[in-house]
């Protein structure tokens, strides 16, 4: 019989899937509406762009996957997203129960 934990993990990876899945309707809906970044409108009203300096555009800059159409960009990096923070925080709770 399946315990609790393990019963809360399979619903939890459930709805996690489910977000990932769903991902390039929140990117399409967002572009659809205008929706930016709270802090890119930020330093652009202050003129803080005019002095950005990128040092690293990210693993997947902007949401998107280089030579992949937007929608699978999006939900491409969705899943790594999901799959490397869910990595980290399962190794820190391994980590915390020793």
């Amino acid at each position: 019989m399946m315990d609790i934990t393990e019963s809360w993990l399979q619903r939890a990876g459930l709805i996690l899937l489910v977000l990932v899945i769903a991902a390039p309707i929140f990117g399409w809906t967002a572009s659809t509406v205008g929706y930016a970044e709270p802090l890119n409108n930020a330093a652009e009203t202050t003129g803080a762009t005019d002095a950005s300096v990128s040092l690293n555009s990210g693993i997947l800059p902007d949401y998107t996957v280089p030579g992949v159409s937007t929608p699978l960009g999006t939900l491409i990096s969705a899943g790594v997203g999901t799959a490397l923070t869910l990595i980290v925080a399962l190794g820190a709770g391994r980590l915390l129960e020793q």
